[in-house]
């Protein structure tokens, strides 16, 4: 699922109420992480719920790297938030994460407007991780 499907798919959507159930949705569909990649190395700091992000990169077919994402949370609406990270990020190559801009992201979502700020912090937390991974 790409960024812009889950724009499109909020739009069909009426209230918060409901994005914010197909977020939990499209968490729920994350695959699950073994529980021995739940480390301390893994888990991202600045999140009141506990989030793990495991990344590598992976060659294409052309030779180009291309980042692989494999994350959890103990949070139900996070993991919804790790949905929106991964197809922002995942199969991405470093320029292209480094070159996105989350915050136009976030507002074409309607998310900076709709989530609290805790949840925000925790989610650019989640995102300064992969850009990090990204820059080095």
């Amino acid at each position: 699922m790409t960024i812009d499907d889950i724009v499109d798919n909020f739009a069909l959507f009426d209230d918060w109420e409901e994005r914010y159930r197909y977020l939990i949705d499209l968490g729920a569909q994350l695959p699950a992480m073994e529980e021995a990649l739940k480390t301390p190395a893994s888990k991202v700091s600045g999140c009141l719920s506990q989030v793990w992000i495991v990344m590598g990169w992976a060659k294409d077919d052309k030779g180009q790297e291309r980042l692989t994402l494999l994350a959890d949370s103990d949070a139900q609406i996070v993991r919804g938030l790790i949905a929106v990270l991964m197809a922002l990020f995942a199969g991405r190559t470093r320029a292209e994460i480094v070159a996105t801009d989350i915050e136009a992201v976030f507002a074409r979502l309607g998310l900076d407007q709709h989530l609290s700020p805790n949840r925000r912090n925790g989610f650019f937390s989640m995102v300064e991780r992969v850009k990090g991974f990204a820059a080095t």
